[in-house]
């Protein structure tokens, strides 16, 4: 078996056939194209996978979003964080949130991405037409490669910045549309559908959450307005009228979120009214101020006995105006202070220019509040009434007994001291019992004077000047921490004219409420003295005196009431300190 012998170190030969080299060369070399179909998937493999990563944050991003959205109930913070989250989730250099007044207008306008200096030369707001109104009269998603393009265009306001790509969608809360979200220039040139599906699935977390913003809101409101409505009913009846109103004006300036509120009453011995309380910005200014019945927005109000919701002055037919000092107002509201047979008066709040709106429900709660405040007023004032009746009755009695009793002894004490002088005869003891003689005369002719004071006032219902000027003090004694002393001379009632009177009070308040704020006074004394031809008001203090302020619009006030009588305003200051306005008019 030697041929079939061989050497250990010879390799066995291969099974199978023998392939030459050549031809295994061959076998290995691949072909260009299906390496090209191989890059190719690959490349489309990276690609899906990158966008299945961006879709998950963009997802990510979306529920992100609706945490931030569903934070917190406060309605404006609310869009303010919907309009941020919008911005950066969708991709957009601008965004933008209208609200839609009843009127199918824009009453809000919530927007990002420009720069303060770009709103201010901007000017207004928008209101709600060209593209903007084209979302608001058909409420369906508007997406725009080139919104300048588009012939519901309008086009922008001077100062605007240029915008291209545009993405609108409605909010809706059930059937009602409450605005709309707009986004421009997307970041990655024009917006896709699958941001109009982002910015449509946002817009319903958002319309969510201001449904439950506008419920909690409201009830929170109501609740408000309920607690002061139970407060003021409390304050009212235990308290004057004129603190009673303050109490009033400074609840519904507060709960309103108003920054001015206002309360004017009809004039006595006028057609018009009256500004009795003013809480808020230049309020100082406002008090006493009188009203035309035609002509004014809260004349208006009192005649119709309608509430009225403004935007602003500019709403105003041409021939009404909101009331001198408040031509740069805002938003407002007016609702008339209805007792059980008439208006009693009008309250008016008021918003800055550029503030939120007034809503309906505001209206509503506001007028509810002010009935309940005019019925509380109308059953202090029964009360009051009450109680001076039955001063009037003690007053009626005192007079009679002075009359009858004190005035009948004096007298018959004068005429014995009359009979004794005339027994003893010219001498030192006969002048002293004439001197006293002349006392009692003086006695008596004060005493007659007193009577006729008493007899007035009763006659007046306890609304006479004097009643009235004491419960000024009596209303600006809290806020000066002590009580002025107050000392009238010579007959104030039934000889001043209605307006002198009016003044008189508006004078008292205004100078007191200027010590209570400035002065920082520990004594301060009220003199009122009155003459056939000339009525002086004076008050003095040991404050730290009128200073050097620039701010003269209170002292304007009063000088103005002056000239309207004849009269002139003074201030000086007084030694160690203190200060001394007097304010002297003519009585009629």
């Amino acid at each position: 078996m030697a041929g079939t012998d061989h050497h250990p170190s010879t390799p066995l030969p291969p099974e199978g056939p023998v392939v030459e080299p050549s031809e295994r060369q061959q076998r290995l070399t691949f072909p260009d194209a299906p390496r090209m179909e191989l890059d190719q998937l690959l490349e489309q493999l990276v690609a899906r996978a990158q966008e299945v990563i961006g879709t998950q944050g963009r997802l990510r991003g979306l529920l992100k979003a609706h945490q931030v959205i569903n934070g917190d109930l406060g309605l404006p913070a609310l869009l303010r964080r919907i309009v941020q989250a919008s911005r950066e989730l969708i991709g957009a250099r601008y965004a933008a949130l209208g609200v839609i007044s009843a009127d199918g207008t824009l009453e809000e306008f919530v927007h990002e991405g420009m720069a303060a200096q770009q709103v201010q030369r901007i000017g207004h707001l928008p209101k709600g037409r060209g593209l903007l109104g084209a979302l608001i009269e058909d409420p369906r998603p508007i997406r725009l490669p080139d919104l300048s393009q588009d012939p519901r265009s309008s086009g922008f306001p001077a100062g605007h910045p240029p915008m291209r790509s545009f993405l609108g969608v409605p909010i809706r809360i059930r059937d009602e549309v409450f605005g709309n979200l707009y986004l421009a220039d997307s970041e990655r040139g024009d917006f896709s559908a699958e941001d109009e599906e982002l910015a449509q699935s946002l817009a319903a977390t958002a319309a969510a959450a201001i449904d439950n913003a506008r419920l909690y809101e409201a009830a929170r409101t109501r609740g408000e307005w309920l607690r002061a409505s139970a407060t003021i009913a409390r304050q009212v009846l235990t308290a004057d009228a004129g603190a009673a109103l303050r109490v009033i004006a400074e609840r519904s300036r507060e709960i309103a979120g108003a920054d001015l509120t206002i309360i004017a009453l009809p004039a006595p011995g006028t057609t018009g009214l009256r500004i009795e309380v003013a809480i808020g910005v230049a309020a100082g200014d406002l008090e006493g101020v009188r009203l035309p019945m035609q002509g004014s927005l809260s004349g208006s109000v009192f005649t119709s006995g309608a509430p009225l919701r403004l935007a602003g002055p500019r709403d105003l037919p041409e021939q009404i105006s909101v009331g001198p000092d408040v031509a740069e107002a805002g938003p407002m509201m007016a609702v008339p202070l209805l007792a059980s047979d008439r208006v009693r008066g009008v309250l008016v709040a008021i918003r800055s220019p550029g503030e939120s709106l007034f809503t309906a429900a505001d209206l509503d709660l506001a007028g509810g509040f002010a009935n309940q405040a005019a019925v509380a007023l109308e059953l202090a004032e029964a009360r009051a009434e009450q109680q001076r009746a039955v001063m009037a009755l003690e007053r009626e009695r005192i007079a009679g007994d002075l009359h009858d009793h004190v005035i009948q002894r004096l007298f018959a004490a004068g005429l014995s001291l009359q009979a004794v002088a005339a027994n003893l005869g010219p001498s030192r003891q006969t002048d002293r019992i004439t001197e006293t003689i002349g006392d009692l005369d003086d006695t008596i002719r004060q005493i007659r004077t007193t009577i006729f004071q008493l007899q007035q006032t009763g006659q007046d219902g306890g609304g006479g000047l004097r009643a009235r000027v004491l419960e000024v003090v009596h209303e600006v004694t809290p806020a000066l921490g002590f009580e002025p002393a107050v000392r009238f001379s010579g007959v104030l009632e039934g000889v001043l004219s209605p307006g002198v009177a009016e003044d008189v009070l508006a004078v008292l308040r205004e100078a007191l409420t200027n010590v209570a704020r400035h002065a920082h006074a520990s004594v301060v004394e009220v003199d009122i003295s009155a003459t056939p031809d000339r009525l002086t008001v004076s008050i003095g203090d040991d404050g730290v005196g009128i200073g050097a302020t620039t701010r003269r619009s209170g002292l304007a006030n009063l000088t103005r009431r002056a000239e309207q009588h004849g009269g002139q305003l003074s201030v000086e200051s007084v030694q160690p300190s203190g200060t001394r306005l007097c304010w002297t008019v003519r009585p009629r």
